[in-house]
């Protein structure tokens, strides 16, 4: 079985698959709708006391079993496989959609370089988006097909200390800004009202796990090529300092563009596609800001694409007993399917389903609901059904004291709650 070279490799890899779109554009986007710094205090509590126990758990169930998220679950009981192919169905349908996002900052990338002028609806309005998609598509699916140490290592190696450089540049920028003292002030201050209200809790909750790719399978399998000699305790700690880190230095000069330019922060999703880039046009540099900020997107989403598809081609290498190049293509397939129909949805065809386009569907039913609830199952098998010694074996004394109790009591109460919220939003 293949193995990470190093612990240092391990952790930068799994860093790259938590920081993603997640922590760049959803954060800052669910940070503007819920009040800034209201959202902060929730999202970090809920990194602390609910994904950062369950991510050590999955790295530990990872080391010890050595499998994918499918043969992960049927060590469990033969009974409890279908658990591992409902994660794998819902990262096709992840990834698909994933995909599409991560196209349209590719396009968003190329046309900072001046190769065309584009705008969110010059995207949608042709079959850019399908385009844009493909070539993702083909970029990750190439990465994943190569293997741990030829593909998906050397993309991390490259990629998350690009992603810090990115980051470090357009920070030094933004504090040049205007707006970045009311950016800051926008992101840091609470406002105590709103913190009464459930569904800001319930955003926080669902974004810790979301942004930390905990509880869908990533962290499973990952953790399973690591090597005896990593301390998982330290590797968690390491993976959500710089999951956070990322999350707020992002929103710090997102805030700090948007105020500058005297931008509303509450636009919620299209804050990177529309909000930004029409701020851009304006700004000394700006073209050069567009390049970094899309660049910094795509590098970022790129290696949480890959994670996404690795979770499933080692689930199909490992149960239809298939090498990594045709578990690569069948996995390719099923995601093209899935994002076609999301990309088409964006486009000229506008592609829809009782009204609603297919994307918007596909996100929330798997990016949202699917998510929990694969969260919610991950954490209740693999507190109450595993033999619970591998775990102390593995996890560090002081550290399980804290994350085993967590993870089979409280966690689950609270993914249970937020999927409710979810589904019945009151």
């Amino acid at each position: 079985m293949e193995k990470w070279s190093s612990s240092r490799v391990f952790i930068i890899a799994t860093i790259g698959s938590a920081v993603g779109l997640g922590n760049i554009w959803r954060f800052s986007a669910i940070a503007g709708l819920n009040g800034g710094g209201a959202y902060l205090l929730p999202f970090i509590l809920a990194v602390i006391f609910l994904a950062f126990p369950l991510m050590v758990v999955e790295m530990a169930v990872g080391r010890h079993l050595e499998k994918d998220v499918v043969s992960s679950f049927r060590s469990l009981r033969e009974r409890y496989a279908w658990v591992g192919w409902f994660i794998f169905l819902v990262m096709v349908m992840i990834t698909g959609v994933y995909l599409v996002i991560t196209g349209w900052t590719l396009a968003f990338l190329v046309s900072s370089t001046g190769a065309m002028d584009l705008s969110f609806p010059d995207l949608t309005a042709g079959y850019l988006p399908v385009l844009f998609f493909l070539v993702t598509l083909a970029i990750t699916s190439l990465i994943v097909s190569k293997g741990v140490r030829s593909g998906i290592e050397r993309m991390s190696n490259a990629l998350v200390p690009l992603t810090f450089v990115i980051l470090a540049i357009l920070l030094v920028y933004s504090v040049q800004t205007t707006g970045f003292m009311q950016g800051l002030e926008y992101l840091f201050t609470p406002d105590f009202s709103k913190m009464s209200e459930a569904g800001l809790w319930t955003a926080a909750f669902g974004q810790a796990f979301f942004s930390l790719s905990v509880g869908y399978g990533l962290i499973i399998t990952y953790s399973s090529y690591m090597g005896k000699d990593v301390n998982i305790t330290r590797s968690a700690i390491a993976v959500c300092i710089a999951d956070v880190s990322v999350a707020i230095i992002a929103g710090t000069i997102i805030f700090a563009v948007v105020f500058t330019n005297g931008l509303e922060p509450t636009v919620g999703a299209e804050l990177a596609f529309v909000t930004l880039p029409a701020a851009f046009d304006g700004m000394l540099l700006g073209e050069l800001l567009a390049f970094l900020f899309f660049a910094l997107l795509f590098t970022a989403a790129l290696t949480s694409s890959v994670s996404m598809m690795e979770v499933n081609v080692a689930s199909v290498m490992n149960n239809l007993s298939l090498d990594r190049v045709r578990s690569s293509l069948l996995v390719g397939g099923l995601v093209t399917v899935v994002g076609m129909a999301a990309a088409l949805s964006y486009s000229a065809l506008d592609l829809r389903i009782m009204g609603e386009r297919v994307l918007d569907i596909l996100d929330h039913a798997f990016g949202t609901v699917g998510i929990l609830l694969a969260a919610l199952l991950t954490a209740l098998m693999f507190s109450w059904y595993v033999d619970r010694q591998f775990l102390e074996d593995e996890i560090s004394c002081g550290c399980r004291r804290f994350v085993l109790p967590l993870v089979k009591y409280i966690v689950p109460v609270v993914l249970a709650t937020v999927l409710l919220f979810t589904l019945l939003p009151i």
